[in-house]
């Protein structure tokens, strides 16, 4: 081999090296949690607690948890995923798209919801919603989108358990997830709406109105569950692991989610 090619070679061999290794001082993505629309206010105070502690950065989505699913399965870059309804994270795994089955993390609460100056009570046993239905006071209702959201769903059957389903559809307006749900239910443009427990304890949704439980086992539970993507990062591996220390769960309770029994 002549010496005028060996060096051609050699360069050659050089830039591709260059190419290929990695570069140092970088910045690297941010790793992405896709979390249920009911854990805004919690999670976002539970990561900031996490990244003052660790330094590790994370970023938060938050959505309608069967918007997600779907999405994932579609190869959406979510390292980690905080389910609603843990039916979906079970269907991810069976697809191949996670790490494992994952792990229950909480469970949620549902009630409803009025904003001041509605003509509605905030009466968890909804005697007055039927009440309103029959002499004209409810012109309009929201609960979360029961095709793909899970708090959606849990309305629905919770309608359903007190005979108002069938009656009370022409007045629904659905959110796309809980969240945009509670921003209608409080912003006067419905008389009221079912949601989260978590958003309702949240104070800057407090202070909009009232708010009354609606009885568990009106519904199916809220079993929420979290798994890790095949590709997570440590950092997100991490915060996996932190959402089960006594801080993290402290932070859960404040907002209205009961922990997972052992």
């Amino acid at each position: 081999m002549s010496t005028v090619r060996r060096r051609i070679l050699a360069a050659l061999a050089a830039c591709t090296a260059l190419l290929t290794a990695p570069v140092f001082g970088q910045p690297q993505p941010v790793p992405t949690l896709a979390a249920a629309a009911d854990l805004k206010f919690a999670v976002e105070e539970v990561a900031t607690r996490f990244e003052k502690e660790t330094g590790h950065k994370l970023r938060l989505v938050f959505g309608s948890s069967g918007s997600f699913y779907a999405q994932i399965l579609q190869g959406a870059p979510f390292q980690m995923f905080m389910s609603a309804d843990e039916d979906f994270v079970f269907k991810l795994h069976d697809a191949g798209k996670t790490l494992d089955r994952g792990r229950l993390y909480a469970v949620g609460r549902i009630g409803i919801k009025v904003p001041a100056g509605s003509p509605l009570k905030a009466d968890g046993e909804l005697k007055d919603l039927a009440a309103a239905l029959k002499d004209g006071r409810l012109q309009k209702f929201a609960i979360a989108n029961p095709d793909h959201a899970p708090y959606g769903m849990r309305a629905r059957e919770a309608l359903q358990r007190v005979g108002l389903w069938e009656t009370i559809q022409p007045k629904l307006v659905y959110g796309e997830n809980i969240s945009q749900t509670a921003q209608f239910a409080t912003s006067g443009s419905t008389q009221g709406g079912i949601i989260a427990l978590s958003l309702a304890l949240a104070p800057s949704v407090k202070a909009l109105g009232d708010f009354a439980l609606i009885p568990a086992d009106w519904h199916q539970p809220l079993k929420q569950r979290m798994v890790l993507m095949k590709d997570a990062p440590p950092a997100l591996r991490a915060f996996y692991d932190y959402l089960s220390t006594p801080p993290a769960q402290e932070v859960m309770k404040r907002y209205g989610f009961e922990m997972p029994r052992d």
